[in-house]
């Protein structure tokens, strides 16, 4: 990470919640000075006061981005604090539901704009989101953007803004899909003679680790469900269930990230 204008022009962070502070903390293990860092933020907790960045101080008049963390319903109030900044300063959004035209609007329509759309394990550095800028977004301004949300993990660029409806189905709400299999395998395991808890342990490491090897494994997902499994053995019997076209995980899940990806369009408007 090249840190030089980034050090010498500043960063807002204007909101720190949970996402916000995975941020900061990765920003600030990269090598970003926390001198550069200036945190807007009503109700800062006791680990952001320790970090050495400003809070709730003067903001520089040119900062290289300001990076737009706060929750939707609370973003007509907050942005007020962000339209002195020079119009060279690009704007990073990770709110859900705003689209680049709001931003547009408050900050007028010459303004760099990005949007993006993380996820919550970004909070353990293995995110991934998806970003996509205005017209007015230059290429370095893009390659900054990519470069500190990297700090969470995986960053990946949309061909247009429509996508983050879809974006949001898949990997933006799809975390909550992944907890909710973990408490329905250690459910179905108690069913079969299991102690509560040694079956949470078994599905968490069970989802978790399948995870890992289908990121790590040089096959396919596809490749790596037959690799388990045996002809009529245990695991055909359960993909039998699972793998069923009009009762099993594909269309349910066809299902759930339509039902995602339609109500993110609703919010939209």
């Amino acid at each position: 990470m090249d840190l030089t204008q980034l050090n010498a022009r500043g960063l807002v962070l204007l909101g720190c919640g949970k996402m916000g502070s995975a941020l900061l903390q990765g920003w600030l293990s990269q090598g970003v000075s926390p001198s550069a860092v200036h945190v807007i933020d009503p109700k800062p907790s006791d680990w952001l006061n320790a970090q050495g960045v400003s809070v709730n101080g003067l903001l520089p008049m040119n900062p290289a981005i300001a990076l737009i963390a706060v929750k939707p319903q609370m973003m007509g109030d907050a942005l007020g604090q962000l339209q002195a900044l020079s119009g060279e300063t690009v704007f990073l959004s990770i709110a859900a539901g705003t689209p680049i035209s709001a931003f547009e609007d408050v900050f007028g329509s010459q303004a760099a704009v990005i949007r993006s759309m993380p996820n919550t394990p970004a909070a353990v550095g293995r995110g991934i989101t998806a970003i996509i800028g205005n017209d007015h977004a230059t290429p370095a301004q893009m390659d900054l953007a990519e470069t500190l949300l990297s700090a969470v993990g995986q960053v990946v660029r949309l061909e247009t803004e429509d996508q983050i409806d879809a974006v949001t189905g898949v990997s933006g709400s799809g975390p909550a899909y992944v907890f909710h299999l973990i408490e329905a395998l250690a459910a179905a395991g108690e069913a079969q003679g299991l102690a509560p808890a040694l079956a949470m342990q078994l599905a968490k490491a069970t989802v978790g680790g399948a995870g890992h090897l289908a990121e790590q494994a040089a096959e396919t997902p596809t490749q790596l469900r037959v690799n388990v499994t045996s002809p009529n053995g245990t695991t055909q019997a359960a993909l039998e269930v699972l793998m069923d076209a009009e009762t099993g995980f594909p269309p349910l899940l066809m299902r759930a990230v339509k039902a995602a990806t339609d109500r993110g369009r609703e919010l939209r408007g």
